[in-house]
């Protein structure tokens, strides 16, 4: 009897905690996959083309950016991005502080609506409680609105100090040691495009997606 309670308890212990696995695999793999993009300047892409230097324009442009960009590749590791772009553009220690909260906030908001933006959507995803299409369907504007008033409000405080703009000191962006132009984009475009294929490498094959995952 007791040998027979032991497998019981043992074979309950396996399934919940094969279902934290899953979720721990498939965020192991897409992190995997953000840090080949960023170690071989994939996101230089992304910095090379924001030339602004006022702050409601580059406010808006950066939050719009990880919003989007948080659903796909989870709002964490989207956070730590633009952290580190934030690093290289911005030079003043107070703006970084108030641009990092913006991108806090819109991180969350962007992978909220996604089935692979958040910790919490990408379980209910896995284990079936949600839908890819429905969940963007209902969810992808409250989230904006979430995103937008905010940004807003930010963006209301810097119009009062007309005229200002981030300082022209930048630190300079420059690709990896023996990374071009050509394969930095390539990079980027295959990690992108993997991490997007995901969900429809589910619907396809019916496999768990951590399965998709650990495949791009």
């Amino acid at each position: 009897a007791l040998m027979s309670g032991g497998e019981h308890v043992g074979s309950e212990l396996l399934e919940h905690l094969g279902s934290t696995c899953e979720t721990l695999v498939f965020l192991i793999g897409a992190m995997t996959i953000v840090d080949i993009i960023d170690t071989h300047g994939g996101f230089f892409i992304i910095t090379k083309y924001i030339k602004t230097r006022e702050k409601i324009k580059l406010l808006c442009l950066l939050a719009f950016i990880t919003f989007f960009m948080s659903a796909v590749l989870d709002n964490m590791t989207t956070t730590i991005v633009m952290v580190m772009i934030l690093r290289k553009i911005i030079p003043s220690q107070k703006d970084r502080w108030i641009f990092s909260g913006i991108i806090i906030i819109a991180a969350n908001s962007g992978g909220a609506w996604s089935p692979i933006g958040d910790v919490t959507t990408i379980m209910l995803w896995m284990r079936e409680n949600v839908t890819t299409v429905p969940l963007i369907a209902y969810l992808i504007l409250p989230c904006l609105v979430s995103m937008i008033v905010p940004l807003l409000i930010i963006s209301l405080r810097y119009k009062k100090n007309q005229g200002e703009a981030l300082s022209s000191q930048q630190v300079e962006l420059q690709l990896p040691e023996g990374v071009g132009n050509k394969f930095s984009r390539a990079v980027f475009a295959v990690g992108v495009l993997g991490l997007l294929s995901v969900p429809v490498f589910k619907s396809v094959t019916g496999l768990p997606p951590y399965v998709g995952v650990m495949f791009v």
